[in-house]
């Protein structure tokens, strides 16, 4: 396999277009390349990105080039199985140099190519056509994040948002204002000025014209007192801080720990709330996470202690059902809070609880819900739970879905078909 090592200077990220535009061209084969690595890896190092494959053929462009042409007879140097004249016998279509990555028991085979996706590239193509369904209410959470918006002139500010045009604006107005009756004036007495001009010589008219001259350089000194530019006149840019609007969505996980949840099956529960968590964090940056565990009786862990704390006992589920439900008219009011549930479970559960598990959704947490999800892992028969769940969905299908996983490779495609968007 050849390698090739770039060393070009990625002065302002150059590189990045032509990267992206690859990426761009080639997003069918390396989603389903991604969809791959995903139910190879763990979910732990689900978002560290990493080197994905995608075969050769699909990148592969058609080009146009001369040939060499005409009719040529030639021996290279450093030939000793062939003389002149020698006919060379065309190479089988399984020998030589391979074909299209088949393997070959000679020469070099055609190997995919690789390269390398970072964490975002690997995530963006990981949750790519997923979102949280029902995501309408739209709220403010607080004072944490602002952006500057232009709100006007101000009279006061910092010098260095003056607005100069606004300042020069003022000051030219301000001055019109202050001398137009001056100026009225200077203009009246250059009138009278210019009229005795035109009358016969007299005492009188001497007179009157030094008065005259006298008043009018009077008015032209007071209109020079005037400042060209006063601390009234400067104007300000005025910006201010405005809220971003932001989504607030809480997610309550809920799992059975009961004793009929096997490791194998509580591992697959935690990979799916693994999962789950990366894109919430990724999505909703906003979002808060409860986490409920619960065999006969509920409680609310934090993260550690949901996904590697053990416990026993039997199964109680609407104890879990009944904890959100407390949690839910305490901290997280419906009003101001888009509310999500997803809950994992075997299946078992003692005989009543079921109905009262319905009842509790129905009558209590579905109202409250933006959606609810519930995903049962067993390789055995569905049981009453299922039965109970598959009621509701059939009653609520835009805001309750439940899905079958049987090993850890069905957890991509049913979350996928969980979270998928909604088409318009």
């Amino acid at each position: 396999m050849s390698y090739i090592i770039d060393r070009r200077l990625n002065a302002k990220n150059k590189s990045a277009v032509n990267r992206q535009r690859f990426l761009q061209r080639y997003r069918q084969q390396i989603q389903k390349a991604v969809s791959d690595a995903v139910n190879q890896r763990s979910i732990t190092d689900i978002d560290k990105g990493g080197k994905v494959s995608i075969p050769t053929r699909d990148i592969n462009e058609p080009s146009i080039y001369h040939g060499q042409g005409g009719y040529n007879e030639r021996v290279l140097p450093g030939n000793k199985q062939y003389s002149e004249g020698d006919k060379i016998a065309r190479p089988q279509g399984d020998e030589g140099q391979g074909s299209g990555g088949q393997a070959s028991d000679s020469g070099e085979g055609e190997d995919d190519f690789s390269f390398t996706l970072s964490q975002e590239e690997f995530l963006d193509f990981m949750f790519e056509g997923l979102e949280l369904p029902n995501l309408v209410k739209r709220q403010l959470t607080g004072l944490e994040e602002f952006k500057t918006v232009r709100a006007g002139i101000a009279n006061e500010g910092q010098p260095g948002r003056i607005n100069i045009v606004r300042s020069l604006r003022s000051a030219n107005m301000r001055r019109i204002a202050l001398t137009a009756g001056k100026r009225r004036q200077l203009d009246e007495l250059h009138a009278e000025l210019v009229a005795l001009d035109k009358q016969p010589d007299s005492p009188a008219k001497t007179t009157r014209i030094t008065e005259l001259l006298a008043t009018i350089a009077k008015l032209e000194k007071a209109i020079g007192r005037i400042p060209w530019l006063d601390t009234f006149d400067l104007k300000y840019n005025l910006h201010i801080k405005q809220p971003i609007p932001r989504s607030k969505a809480v997610m309550f996980c809920l799992m059975d720990v009961s004793g009929s949840m096997d490791q194998a099956t509580k591992d697959i529960a935690k990979r799916f709330f693994i999962l789950l968590y990366l894109f919430l964090q990724r999505n909703y940056e906003k979002t808060e996470i409860v986490f409920i565990r619960h065999h006969t009786i509920a409680k609310e862990v934090n993260e550690d202690d949901f996904f590697h704390s053990r416990e026993t006992g039997g199964t109680v589920v609407s104890s879990a059902l009944r904890l959100m439900q407390d949690i839910i008219q305490d901290r997280y009011s419906p009003e101001v809070w888009n509310i999500y549930g997803a809950q994992a479970s075997d299946g078992d559960n003692w005989g009543e609880d079921s109905d009262l598990c319905r009842d509790i959704l129905v009558d209590e947490l579905l109202p409250s819900c933006q959606y609810f999800s519930y995903i049962e892992i067993t390789q055995n028969q569905h049981q009453a739970l299922w039965e109970t769940y598959d009621t509701i969905h059939a009653e609520f299908p835009e805001r309750f879905a439940l899905q079958h996983i049987r090993d850890a490779s069905d957890i991509y495609p049913v979350f996928r078909e969980l979270f998928h968007k909604k088409v318009a």
